[in-house]
């Protein structure tokens, strides 16, 4: 089916999304749709799936200028779309997820669950994707709940097909599978309209790219352009994409995690018995597979873990056992993986963001008082050494876009006297302009001698920053190898393989 878009407006107060857009998209095409968080990719989605109305141009399927008042139109016009926040319920079975809303009945009105049943095996082994019908969906891996979002997008004849940032909650092995996905799907003719912002990703699988800046396409571009090109097309001007940075002065050990076993709230073993130390001016980048106790471990560091056993010192302060509070007090900056639901209280200006973790004293309040001339100060000058994007320091923190605000939550963790900066998925989510960003101040903070725990599932991220590189797989440490071990090395470490005895550091 052949997609057109014409002239497509969409406003939202004085904020202009999308400013007369224009694509097009081929049958059996895959069209990546490029650009930078906020610049208006998801919005012009938005309005093909119906879930927004355009308040200027036209929407064209197979040449006929279609009316979308809601997702139920487009679906039924042959337009599915598989969300970066999947759509389903955890507690229901796959067959109940996929028949939600288009439910077939039979005799006495009772739900045809066999025939649910059938349609998710007959798309499973069509394309190969290994979906159990009767399984929980909150029992499934990440990467096997997208497969059911998109099997509910074909059971209801879906030719054409939306990826909002697909990739965003994938391992690098969900997403190779998720791309050879696409071309499955390519080949049964069916169109994809692919958003992202990683520049591997659109080379990979495009046919063409449209680039998308602040609302407007601003170029097309094919995948055999560099990520040079690709990168200063969406941001408007050269992005440095290395990672730059000396080889590391180590100093003395700062961080020494000895036995670290942390126990979940229903008794599960998430972190077993883990052991490292990190230098002074040194990054310790931990690596490995979503959901193999990287989260919890980080979350032990920082004090959000209650069930914890074993030893955490910093600088030879015992901080197992200690409040949050003491703990950021001892000088622990911490950069959450979630942003939005541990990092920043959405409906908060930027500059009550900025004073979060210490809003109990000085500079911000005196004698119970908060001094609204020191805190204004200080908004305005991280937002000026931050770079971000604002009309305003009054301006709500959930208006900003995914970049922006991980921004902010790095302005208020690296503006206090850190003894250890850990920080956890730091560019998930972010686009290119912003990460360059990111990874340069993760980096300044090294070479000012304070030991970085970076914890990222993304290899490319941790191969560019890591002094060293700890792979963890099922809660335990497999290896801890140097910063220049090979892609290849770590996947088969993720996998939990131990590395070689030269691999390891």
């Amino acid at each position: 089916m052949k997609l057109e878009l014409r002239g497509i407006t969409k406003t939202f107060g004085s904020l202009v999304a999308n400013d007369h857009i224009d694509l097009t998209v081929e049958a059996g095409e895959i069209h990546c749709l490029l650009g930078e968080n906020g610049a208006g990719k998801s919005t012009l989605m938005n309005v093909l799936y119906g879930l927004y109305q355009a308040d200027a141009g036209e929407i064209l399927l197979d040449d006929e200028v279609q009316h979308f008042a809601g997702p139920g139109d487009a679906m039924r016009a042959g337009v599915g779309m598989v969300h970066q926040h999947f759509m389903l319920i955890p507690v229901f079975t796959v067959a109940e997820n996929v028949m939600l809303g288009h439910e077939q009945t039979k005799g006495l009105g009772r739900l045809d669950l066999a025939a649910a049943r059938a349609k998710v095996r007959e798309i499973s082994d069509r394309f190969g994707f290994d979906v159990d019908p009767d399984a929980l969906v909150d029992d499934l891996p990440v990467g096997v709940q997208q497969r059911v979002e998109i099997i509910k997008a074909l059971s209801r004849d879906a030719r054409v097909l939306v990826f909002d940032e697909p990739t965003a909650v994938l391992t690098p092995k969900e997403t190779d599978e998720l791309m050879a996905i696409m071309r499955q799907l390519k080949e049964s003719g069916t169109s994809i309209v692919f958003i992202t912002h990683k520049l591997r990703e659109v080379r990979e699988v495009a046919d063409r790219i449209t680039v998308i800046r602040l609302g407007k396409v601003v170029g097309e571009a094919s995948p055999t352009a560099s990520n040079a090109e690709l990168a200063s097309l969406m941001v408007g001007r050269a992005v440095e994409l290395t990672v730059q940075k000396e080889p590391a002065k180590l100093g003395e050990p700062a961080l020494v995690v000895k036995g670290l076993t942390v126990v979940d709230p229903i008794g599960q073993l998430v972190v077993n018995d883990v052991s490292f130390e990190v230098r002074q001016g040194e990054i310790l980048a931990v690596a490995g597979v979503q959901g193999n106790g990287q989260t919890e471990l980080t979350e032990a560091l920082v004090g959000l873990q209650q069930r914890v056993q074993g030893s955490i010192t910093l600088d030879g302060v015992e901080l197992t056992g200690g409040s949050v509070r003491k703990i950021l007090n001892a000088g622990v900056g911490f950069v959450p993986e979630d942003r939005k639901e541990d990092g920043l209280v959405a409906e908060m200006t930027i500059a009550e963001n900025l004073m979060l973790d210490r809003s109990d004293g000085e500079p911000f309040v005196k004698a119970g008082n908060l001094q609204l001339g020191a805190l204004d100060a200080f908004a305005k000058e991280k937002v000026a050494e931050f770079d971000v994007r604002t009309p305003s320091i009054e301006t709500k923190v959930g208006r900003l876009s995914g970049g922006n605000q991980q921004k902010v939550v790095l302005a208020r963790e690296l503006s206090r006297d850190l003894r250890l900066l850990v920080a956890a998925q730091p560019t998930r989510g972010v686009d290119v302009g912003s990460i360059e960003f990111i990874h340069k101040r993760i980096v300044e903070t090294r070479d000012a001698g304070v030991p970085v725990v970076v914890v990222s599932t993304e290899l490319d991220e941790v191969t560019a920053l890591a002094d060293r590189i700890m792979v963890m797989y099922r809660g335990k440490v497999i290896g801890i190898v140097p910063g220049d071990t090979s892609r290849d090395t770590l996947g088969l470490m993720m996998a939990g393989e131990a590395p070689t005895e030269g691999a390891a550091a």
